[in-house]
């Protein structure tokens, strides 16, 4: 049976059988794919290390019936300090909430899986603000699926200038004449304007390397909070977690 090599990222690991592994893996080309990891529970398992949440690796899978299997992996990222910090790890598996549910199996996940991977790098890495980190996540997470903000010009009446409103509910800013028709619209300075400018159009590698202080930055975590729940028609809170 013919096998390939696919990079990935574990998404989730289920126990299956006395030693076995069912895993949910996402790939930049096959999208999220189910695989069993035979044997992988075993002290002295080859496959012990790739297998677990969080692990980003090299796989050499074959297709059965209705899954993947594995036959060996090589890890390249293991994120080993969300693993040994709580809090870390509770950012990690909001995240991780959020891509199992806007990622599906043959689907293209190139960008959202290296969306992932660089905001898994700046949690275990960086001493950012973590919920700084998320807002980038999420607002670009939503230009990668489609509700990128409009923000050249006023959604409404097309105006350039003063545009120190964000619509919730018209996907974009506007300008205080329009805003005050829009229960919807959020204040924001001009430091959370470009923030939002930034997010949606830097470079994949760049999207996170910048910052943000006090009323910029609540308001930036606000606006990409509310907009990206609405969008998904669902209330994430890293909260829930633990």
């Amino acid at each position: 049976m013919a096998t390939i090599k696919v990079k990935g990222i574990v998404l989730s690991e289920n126990n299956m059988g006395d030693y076995d592994k069912m895993l949910t893996i996402l790939t930049p080309d096959f999208g999220k794919i189910s695989c069993v990891a035979k044997g992988a529970r075993r002290p002295k398992s080859a496959l012990l290390a790739g297998t677990q949440l969080f692990c980003f690796g090299e796989y050499l899978v074959y297709q059965g019936t209705s899954t993947y299997h594995i036959n060996s992996c090589e890890t390249i990222e293991m994120f080993y300090k969300i693993r040994t910090d709580l809090d870390k790890l509770k950012y990690a598996i909001h995240l991780n909430k959020i891509v199992l549910d806007v990622t599906d199996e043959n689907q293209n996940c190139y960008n959202i899986l290296q969306l992932y991977l660089n905001a898994l790098y700046m949690i275990a890495e960086t001493d950012k603000d973590k919920e700084f980190i998320i807002s980038v996540f999420k607002l670009r997470l939503l230009s990668l699926l489609g509700f990128t903000p409009r923000v050249m010009t006023c959604v409404q009446c097309r105006e350039k200038e003063q545009l120190h409103y964000f619509s919730i509910r018209d996907n974009g800013f506007k300008c205080e004449a329009c805003s005050r028709q829009d229960k919807s619209s959020i204040f924001m300075s001009e430091s959370t304007m470009n923030a939002i400018k930034y997010t949606i159009s830097a470079p994949a590698k760049k999207v996170f390397s910048f910052n943000l202080k006090n009323e910029s930055l609540e308001e930036f975590k606000l606006i990409t909070r509310i907009y990206f729940n609405e969008k998904l028609e669902k209330e994430y809170k890293i909260e829930d977690i633990f």
